[in-house]
């Protein structure tokens, strides 16, 4: 008898009197085929306990499969989890969003804590999950250098902008891992905090008062627009201009930038569709027992979003705009050495967000990396390859 993903199947295994007979269907002593597996970790990564697998078995199927044998089966995607997490990423991200969710974990006793996830927009406009980092709630600047050091030896060597929500330590350690990165806050996580502080007769005007700050033209508008707010509000409400002037060196990078930037920086919403299905999966369990198994659910629900694709295709579209604008303010960040001595890259003719493929030519000291859509009608004619000093 085995369990398949119809139920459960009752098999006559032919034999033979050496016992030379092997299946290759189903091998000897195999309790379960491999669709039975692959459904369980699909219910598990919508959010399923084992208990709810464990009764739809029963309801479905009429097959008794208890929770221990469920959560061995999802326990199979532990080292697939850990090669996730430590796998290659790409030279360089136009932007990087950082957010947190809070997740229930016993550790002696249940307690919040924050689950890091970390997103990128790759060159081509295709959003990516980094990574996901469990912390205590105590995060620091070493905390935040650890992790980023992490990502950078991954292969990240350049980051334009980082979009976070005044995570304390972060702006220190950027700077030691890419020193020309750029962090700026979420303005509207800004918006909501300005609202804790303020009654809710008064959000309306507030919203309208603040749309003038951080919708001006320059950073010298934004400060004489913020100079009324405060002359208007402060008395009311010194919260709020303390909150403010405490984030308006985080705040100022987004008024350097055109509109097709601005909307893409000006919240966290790239990284909130995720957390959204994140916080589907951690809902039905209430709490968890260990970091991981939270990290377990977590990575199921990772894995199993946008099955189709449809998802990334449209966010690449909306993307389009802000990559053709982060080519022209960021131009030449991708010629940076980042490949070791001797070693360089070389765009020919090319804009550096656009995601051109790259080749290697020979140099007189090293390796280059050169456009292959610049060099490759050249190439065809024998001429030279271009060269660059090295």
């Amino acid at each position: 008898m085995v369990l398949s993903e119809v139920g459960e199947v009752e098999l006559d295994v032919p034999r033979d009197r050496d016992g030379s007979f092997e299946p290759q269907i189903v091998k000897k002593r195999q309790r379960r085929l491999s669709g039975v597996d692959e459904l369980v970790i699909s219910l598990a990564a919508k959010g399923l306990t084992t208990g709810e697998i464990a009764a739809h078995f029963a309801d479905v199927y009429g097959a008794n499969v208890s929770r221990d044998t469920i959560s061995r089966i999802t326990d199979r995607v532990l080292e697939e989890m850990i090669a996730w997490q430590s796998r290659p990423l790409d030279r360089v991200y136009p932007v990087i969003f950082i957010d947190a969710i809070q997740v229930k974990i016993r550790d002696g006793q249940v307690a919040n804590r924050p689950v890091y996830t970390v997103v990128g927009v790759t060159v081509d406009g295709m959003r990516e999950i980094l990574g996901i980092w469990i912390g205590d709630g105590g995060e620091g600047a070493k905390y935040w250098h650890q992790v980023l050091s992490e990502i950078r030896n991954r292969g990240v060597n350049d980051v334009c902008i980082l979009v976070c929500d005044g995570l304390r330590g972060l702006v220190e350690s950027v700077t030691d891992v890419w020193p020309l990165a750029i962090v700026q806050t979420c303005v509207l996580h800004l918006v909501r905090n300005t609202f804790r502080y303020a009654s809710k007769a008064h959000w309306y005007e507030l919203a309208r008062d603040l749309r003038s700050v951080y919708s001006a033209a320059t950073e010298q508008a934004a400060r004489e627009r913020f100079d009324e707010f405060a002359g208007k509000w402060g008395e009311r409400y010194p919260a709020i201009i303390r909150l403010w002037e405490n984030a308006w060196a985080e705040f100022v990078p987004f008024l350097a930038y055109n509109a097709e930037i601005r909307k893409v920086i000006y919240s966290t919403n790239a990284i909130e569709s995720v957390h959204a299905r994140l916080r589907r999966s951690v809902r039905a369990r209430g709490h968890f027992p260990t970091e991981q198994a939270a990290m377990k659910c977590l990575y199921l629900a990772v894995r199993s979003l946008d099955p189709t694709g449809r998802g990334q295709q449209r966010w690449s579209n909306r993307w389009k705009p802000a990559l053709n604008a982060f080519a022209i303010t960021f131009e030449g960040r991708d010629r940076t050495p980042s490949f070791g001595p001797g070693v360089m890259r070389v765009l020919v003719g090319c804009r550096s967000f656009v995601g051109v493929r790259t080749r290697q030519v020979s140099c007189s000291r090293g390796i280059g990396v050169v456009g292959s859509g610049c060099t490759r009608a050249a190439s065809r004619r024998g001429a030279a390859a271009p060269r660059a000093a090295c």
